[in-house]
């Protein structure tokens, strides 16, 4: 007898990546299909993104993948996906919009995308009947999904909140929803990352003001930052420039290229002769020019970043200009990026708006305890599965469910790969899927693992010493003392004598040896150097044995 599994695939004990599977029998559809972003100790690597084994390995039973919304975490894998599985993805307009030039800048083929209708569709996947449904989210045609089964009713619901002023004037479509669970509802997989936050998360509509409240008294030019995803808060921007007089100018590829794409699909709306060119904004003043521009995580080469190192082709910021950061620096790492992009426009005598003056230039985009609340009352499942949070948001969503009446067994935290099955109205966890860390670096995926981490890490802290040794093979001896370089390890012309003594101690310890080849030089130089620097600096470079037979 067939039973329904949930898979977190992953995307429980982590705000990114999210991925999430639903099967029964041959059918299987997939939720979302986001990436994640390196930690600061990852060197190098550009994106981590989920383990597609288990559903590679059941390609054949796949129905399709809903994508609920345009964000990186839950769209961006989709590239990596697809070079293995082949079926139809289903969004909304702007997030299809999004998801389509999401494989042209991979220069991939795009696969089918279903455009769907939150407002009349219900999709048939199988044994699934999915009926998608409006929530309000940073980023405007964000869904959540009724998913009816065989075994009852599951709504998953994605980063929301209620927001009852949205920027796009489509709120949460709570009464579609009450309808649906009426007649009762399984279980209800929802975003926890807002469940330590009291109250409800306030409307993206009162940031119009200020904005404006600071753009009116500047007197140079204005630059905002915000994720190119948020085309809410362009629009916002764009309403404030045309009030104020001022031009507006859309800076850095991922923005012009999201704004754009919204405006052909009409969720961005302006006359065409209020965005211009850069171009164009070189013939006007300062204080008729509004810039939107990317980089507001500090991305290292992002726009934004070399405007504040004074490094941009044909953008300059100094006295008299303003730059409003409007959004939140949350993915790992970021916030060290982005201190340094505030701290280098101060310095160059900016008017910077940031995170930090409590000015309320962001408003988050997951619900808080509040709209959590709501959500339970408008569904009142028998199970509740949180998602996209970690594990300290899990556990604060289990316990708002639990004084709302669940009972404790029927909160399902979940680590990732982890199994929950549903018969009979009942659940219980039955397994794990295997699934460990993909790190994409460069073209590479998958092929940067720990080992490689921890060279990365050692080069980063200790540096590395490479030893040169021209050995005789006929004689097994060496032609000469190796000739020993270092690089971020020490500064050779004040440190030039220990290198030099080293290769002096080196040829001495091989010496010793009665018998030796290409493979014990090498060895022994590693062993003898790691404990050789380590006794004089006390630091462990990198070594690297470079031997020439001859």
């Amino acid at each position: 007898m067939s039973a329904l599994k949930f898979i977190a695939l992953s995307g429980t004990t982590g705000v990114t990546e999210n991925l999430y599977v639903y099967e029964y029998g041959n059918d299987m559809i997939v939720v979302d299909c986001g990436v994640g972003f390196p930690e600061s100790e990852m060197f190098g690597v550009d994106l981590v993104i989920p383990d597609f084994s288990y559903i590679k390995q059941n390609a054949a039973k796949l129905r399709g993948v809903l994508i609920s919304h345009g964000h990186e975490d839950h769209l961006g894998g989709l590239p990596f996906l697809f070079k293995d599985v082949q079926t139809t993805i289903y969004a909304t307009k702007l997030v299809g919009g999004f998801i389509q030039d999401k494989f042209e800048d991979y220069k991939d083929k795009v696969p089918k995308i279903s455009i769907f209708d939150p407002e009349k569709d219900v999709l048939s996947l199988g044994v699934f009947k999915v009926t998608p449904f409006r929530v309000s989210h940073s980023v405007p045609d964000g869904v959540g999904f009724c998913i009816d089964t065989p075994e009852g009713k599951i709504f998953h619901v994605p980063d929301y909140k209620f927001d009852w002023t949205p920027v796009d004037g489509r709120p949460f479509a709570a009464a579609k929803v009450a309808t649906l669970a009426s007649q009762g509802s399984l279980a209800l997989a929802s975003d926890a990352l807002g469940a330590n936050t009291p109250g409800y998360t306030e409307s993206e509509r009162s940031i119009e003001g200020r904005i404006e409240a600071i753009a009116s008294n500047a007197k140079g030019k204005i630059y905002l930052t915000t994720i190119s995803s948020n085309i809410s808060r362009m629009q916002q921007t764009i309403n404030v420039a045309a009030k104020l007089g001022r031009k507006v100018v859309l800076i850095g590829r991922s923005i012009e290229r999201k704004a754009q794409i919204a405006k052909d699909l009409g969720y961005l709306l302006y006359p065409n002769d209020l965005v211009i060119r850069s171009k164009q904004a070189s013939r006007l003043p300062p204080d008729k020019l509004l810039f939107i521009i990317s980089g507001s995580y500090g991305q290292p080469g992002s726009a934004l970043y070399r405007l504040s190192l004074g490094e941009h082709d044909f953008l300059k910021v100094g006295k008299g200009d303003v730059v409003i950061f409007s959004s939140d620096p949350a993915p790992p790492g970021s916030k060290a990026n982005v201190d340094f992009l505030v701290d280098k426009l101060i310095e160059s005598d900016v008017d910077v708006h940031y995170y930090d003056m409590q000015e309320d230039l962001h408003v988050s985009g997951h619900g808080s305890i509040g709209d959590i609340e709501m959500l339970f009352a408008l569904i009142k499942p028998k199970y509740f599965i949180p998602i996209g949070g970690t594990i300290r948001h899990m556990r604060a969503y289990g316990l708002i469910a639990q004084r709302m009446g669940a009972a404790e067994q029927n909160v399902l935290e979940l680590l990732s790969g982890e199994i929950v099955e549903f018969s009979g109205q009942n659940a219980r966890r039955t397994g794990k899927v295997p699934v460990k860390e993909i790190l994409v670096d460069g073209l590479g995926i998958g092929d940067v693992g720990n080992v490689v981490l921890r060279d990365r890490h050692i080069l980063s802290k200790e540096g590395i010493v490479i030893a040169i040794i021209h050995f005789d093979r006929n004689q097994s001896t060496l032609i000469d003392n190796p000739e020993i370089m270092s690089k971020g390890f020490v500064f050779e012309q004040k440190y030039g004598k220990i290198l030099e003594d080293a290769s002096q101690e080196l040829a001495r310890a091989m010496q010793k040896k009665k018998s030796i080849n290409a493979n014990v030089v090498r060895n022994i130089a590693i062993d003898f150097l790691e404990r050789y620097f380590y006794q004089k600096t006390g630091r462990r470079p990198m070594i690297l044995p470079v031997v020439v037979e001859i």
